[in-house]
């Protein structure tokens, strides 16, 4: 893997200080900044960390100025065309597209994980029944590690292993529970002789009282949908994986904590968002109201899923994605929800407006996927947790390559201090 270093020069207060400069197998060169507050006794101001690599990795590519994404070198549209969730999962865990064999294994392998521990049926009954389901995940995820004590040590390989094929298998089974709790149905249980995909839709929406047939459509649609989620590189949850990793936390409690920041709408809940705009418009006649406002730079109103904060361009999971919209809207139809019908004239419009076409505000992601989402039946409130479970081997993938990764120190970001310098306390009775 290209790693040729070469170096940038520092000059500060009359001094001279050598940088390396690391030069990536894609994307632009990195300088090497370890080094720099022990040389020169002073820090870096970076917040957000927009310009600051935390960590080498081999895992995901964005290059966000072509509109490009990258899973292991292989592109997410390849991807999505002709390959499926589970087969991307073992993509990213193990770095290389697995064989027939391989993939049996692994399948089967997460098959024969879904079922949850029978007592966390009265962990999920202690929250209330309107408890977020958001708020459920971050609970239950939790508390895995109260109830897998043999898969904690992150020293032993083998349990990374084993943690990291029961938070892929369970992870569905623990957010259609979450589901069926807060609408006061019982609880499905995992049937192994489904897909991942259509197992999640049929522990969601099946009942005891009759029979519940998957459609295949809507099945390959939530695989997509699973898939295009699985990773983004070193986004805003990853990171905080990462970070609480670092530690040494076991990795039930690191992933929790990923979910507890995916849940913040300025990262998860941006298709839930999208589809709350497209409530707010209501009526395709009003469409030209909110464009005009989007449009009007002293009105606070922004179209939400409209561009995106990396790509610059089309994002790619978007094409994707509107394949997928595309078929579940033939198969379920429109005529009667307005809520589809204004996302779908306003993606028209969006695409052929001067105005969206010139500052490049296509539709992304979570436009699509929040409209698939609501035309299969899910309520706003299930759009993050799928999210979750989708996300979930992107973050274990980048767990483990964290765990194995010499370089790899507990995280400790630096600031800039901005507060009283020192002062002497004084008693009370003279302030």
């Amino acid at each position: 893997m290209p790693d040729n270093t070469s170096t940038a020069t520092l000059s500060l207060g009359g001094k001279s200080y050598e940088l390396p400069v690391h030069s990536p197998s894609v994307g632009p060169d990195v300088i090497d900044i370890r080094k720099l507050y022990a040389e020169a006794d002073v820090f870096t101001f970076d917040p957000g960390f927009t310009s600051t690599a935390a960590c080498r990795s081999t895992i995901t590519y964005i290059d966000g100025d072509v509109g490009e994404l990258l899973h292991r070198g292989y592109p997410i549209d390849q991807l999505a065309e002709k390959s499926h969730f589970l087969e991307v999962c073992y993509l990213l865990l193990y770095g290389d597209l697995p064989s027939a064999a391989q993939l049996e294994d692994f399948e089967t392998r997460v098959t024969r994980h879904t079922m949850l521990h029978e007592q966390m049926q009265y962990f999920f009954r202690g929250f209330r029944r309107d408890a977020h389901p958001m708020a459920i995940m971050v609970g239950v995820v939790g508390a895995m590690s109260a109830f897998y004590h043999d898969s904690t040590d992150i020293s032993d390989p083998w349990q990374r292993e084993v943690a990291a094929i029961r938070m892929i298998a369970k992870m569905p089974t623990i957010a259609a529970w979450a589901y069926k709790y807060s609408i006061g149905q019982p609880f499905v249980y995992p049937n192994n002789r489904l897909d991942y995909a259509a197992n999640f839709l049929h522990m969601c929406f099946a009942v005891p009282a009759e029979d519940y047939v998957v459609d295949p459509i809507l099945a390959k649609a939530m695989d997509r949908i699973m898939m295009l989620h699985a990773d983004h590189e070193q986004n805003a949850s990853t990171s905080t994986v990462r970070l609480a990793s670092s530690s040494g936390a076991n990795p039930f409690a690191s992933i929790a904590a990923g979910i507890a920041c995916l849940w913040g709408p300025a990262h998860g809940g941006a298709n839930q968002a999208c589809l709350e705009m497209l409530r707010e418009i209501g009526t395709v006649d009003r469409i030209p109201e909110y464009i005009a406002r989007a449009k009007d730079k002293s009105d606070p109103f922004k179209l939400m899923g409209f561009g995106h904060r990396v790509y610059k361009n089309f994002d790619p999971r978007a094409k994707v994605m509107k394949s997928s919209a595309d078929e579940v809207l033939a198969l379920l139809g429109i005529e009667d929800n307005e809520t589809l019908k204004v996302a779908t004239e306003l993606e028209r419009i969006a695409l052929e407006d001067e105005y969206f076409v010139e500052k490049k505000l296509y539709p992304n992601v979570d436009f699509y996927s929040g409209i698939i989402l609501n035309a299969m039946g899910f309520p706003t409130s299930m759009f993050t947790p799928i999210f979750a479970l989708s996300r979930t081997v992107g973050w274990i993938s980048q767990w483990k390559e964290m765990i194995t990764d010499p370089e790899q120190r507990i995280g400790r970001p630096r600031q800039l201090y901005t507060g009283a310098a020192r002062r002497d306390y004084v008693e009370v009775e003279h302030r």
